[in-house]
């Protein structure tokens, strides 16, 4: 007998403990356990005492997925305390009042899956915690003599042009409670309905930014015609590559956001004052402490 088709729930951290650099974890195993006991699968810190040890669960019914509440102090949906409840894509869940939030999003993937039964998973021997890295502080060879005004950055090098062209590639777009999730770019962004990706913001234009995917990574286009798209501090003139932990700036009044990589785009609060380096590795317990100025997909992607 054919099994259902793989279908693999996503949760990006929002907000707590976990909401660091952008990071998500995924499941094609189900029931999903979420809880402070060891055997969850979404395991928050033990010191979360609002956090039940089993809080909830997700189950899949057909190609639907439940949430089942087994908590104290409540889970929501998007705001209201629920018991039982069909999730859909883009659903905000948060485990117990002003507790840590995720978003809820399914993605279909080749292949076949096998539904275990529905039962709690094996208690492990013990729990490993990985202690955050200890930050060297920055060091200055010298004191400034005095304050100047920082000067106006040149334009980026521009790379040769290229065209965007309809690719079929994901792009997830995580600003303020909420994620949107593209399976085909370019994508525009602006104030104007017309735009796929629709931003409210002061400093957004009606067709303000593209994104689009060529020569095997994602670009991002101004279309204001004003230099007002910055990456790294540096308007980017016409177009220019996204890569990896770069800082982008749709104007210089925001809204900011930082490029975790594989097509995700999470909200700052503005540009790092540290150097880029590399994404840290998949995996929930390996939390460290996230910069200044960054958000998660706030940290939805820290209070």
């Amino acid at each position: 007998m054919k099994q259902p088709p793989l279908i693999v729930v996503q949760l990006f951290h929002i907000k707590g403990p976990l909401a660091i650099n952008g990071k998500e974890a995924e499941f094609s195993v189900l029931p999903i356990f979420i809880g402070r006991h060891p055997s969850c699968h979404l395991l928050f810190p033990t010191d979360l005492a609002h956090i039940s040890r089993k809080h909830a669960e997700i189950i899949r019914e057909g190609n639907q997925f439940k949430l089942i509440d087994h908590s104290t102090n409540g889970t929501f949906v998007n705001g209201k305390k629920v018991k039982e409840v069909y999730l859909k894509d883009g659903d905000v869940l948060m485990f117990a009042e002003g507790g840590p939030q995720v978003s809820f999003l399914t993605q279909m993937r080749e292949g076949e899956m096998e539904i275990p039964p529905a039962q709690p998973p094996r208690e492990p021997q013990r729990e490993i915690r990985v202690e955050p890295p200890k930050r060297e502080p920055l060091r200055q060879s010298k004191p400034p003599v005095e304050e100047r005004p920082r000067p106006i950055p040149p334009l980026r090098e521009e790379p040769a042009q290229v065209s965007a062209q309809p690719m079929k590639v994901p792009l997830i777009i995580q600003y303020g409670p909420t994620i949107r999730h593209f399976k085909q770019v370019p994508v525009t962004i602006g104030k104007s309905p017309r735009c796929e990706y629709v931003l409210e913001h002061p400093a957004i234009l009606d067709q303000h930014a593209q994104i689009f995917f060529s020569q095997d990574q994602y670009w991002i286009k101004d279309l204001t015609g004003q230099r007002l798209v910055h990456i790294n501090r540096q308007p980017i003139g016409f177009q220019a590559p996204l890569q990896l932990n770069d800082d982008l700036a749709l104007s210089p009044q925001g809204p900011f956001f930082r490029v975790f990589g594989e097509g995700r785009l999470g909200e700052s609060e503005g540009f790092s004052d540290e150097p880029k380096g590399e994404e840290s590795p998949k995996g929930l317990t390996e939390a460290k402490e996230p910069k200044k100025g960054e958000s998660v997909f706030k940290k939805f992607f820290h209070h």
